[in-house]
């Protein structure tokens, strides 16, 4: 099978992550098989155009994107708040492979966050741009935008099947610490 140029992302492992002190610095936490086992959302978004998405909204916002990868877990919220804890602003982004998202603070609890996007089939590029837009602003103690989303009631029902595959491949891919 051939893969298309537009999904193919390439990471560059830079060894582990330390503890950021850059204040407009934002994390982008990934899933462990973002970019790797799995190259695109639920909804068909490649990694490379999501990752994009999410780096030009920071940047919108005069702020600068710091990207990890976090294999110690597949869980969003989790991905989410280790990003947070490595952050030198205290915000971060946390994505899973299939596409769900949450921004999350520092000094929250793991399953606490400040957004949440759980309908991964209803995010467009647009609105990953829009929630990199919101880390950033969170960072600076700005008012917050609202998030586009397509409206689809069936996605739940549609996607069932896929999420639950999806969301095991991600797991395969965690190494434990």
């Amino acid at each position: 099978t051939l893969v298309a140029a537009s999904r193919l992302l390439e990471l560059q492992p830079l060894g582990p992550a330390a503890a950021g002190t850059d204040a407009a610095a934002i994390v982008i936490a990934l899933g462990p098989a973002f970019g790797t086992a799995l190259d695109a959302t639920l909804l068909g978004l490649p990694h490379g155009q999501v990752l994009g998405a999410l780096m030009a909204g920071i940047r919108e916002e005069g702020m600068r994107p710091r990207v990890i990868k976090v294999y110690a877990t597949s869980d969003c919220g989790f991905v989410g708040h280790t990003g947070a804890r490595l952050s030198g602003s205290g915000i971060a982004i946390g994505i899973q492979s299939k596409g769900t998202t949450v921004i999350h603070q520092r000094d929250l609890d793991p399953l606490n966050n400040l957004e949440l996007f759980p309908q991964a089939p209803n995010l467009t590029l647009e609105s990953y741009r829009v929630i990199g837009r919101n880390a950033a602003k969170y960072a600076r103690g700005a008012p917050v935008l609202p998030v586009p989303v397509q409206i689809d009631n069936m996605a739940r029902l549609k996607y069932i099947v896929k999420t639950t595959i999806l969301h095991l491949r991600e797991t395969a891919e965690v190494v434990a610490e």
